[in-house]
């Protein structure tokens, strides 16, 4: 199996971030945290890159190129009625 935190696209530009918060409170996991103005990434290993972050913020400072990791693996073994997704 493949250790989805070895591929992850998950990209923050922070001279962009404008503490908004946003990808904060949409991110399932909690791959984010509040430092001081802007956000940090404190868990990239546990993002699955669903992408909602990067959808959520307004100001571009977050990129992952979703539909390659961990949610996709979770999809992709749910339809072919696997019981574990290959993410891990």
């Amino acid at each position: 199996m493949i250790n989805a935190y070895t591929y992850n696209t998950l990209v923050l530009i922070k001279e962009l971030c404008n503490g908004c918060r946003m990808c904060y409170y949409v991110c399932p996991h909690g791959v984010f945290k509040l430092n001081g103005k802007v956000i940090d990434i404190i868990k990239k290993e546990d993002c699955m890159e669903c992408g909602a972050c990067q959808l959520n913020c307004p100001t571009k400072a977050i990129t992952v190129d979703s539909g390659v990791g961990c949610a996709t693996a979770m999809f992709v073994a749910s339809l072919k009625r696997k019981k574990e997704p290959a993410c891990s």
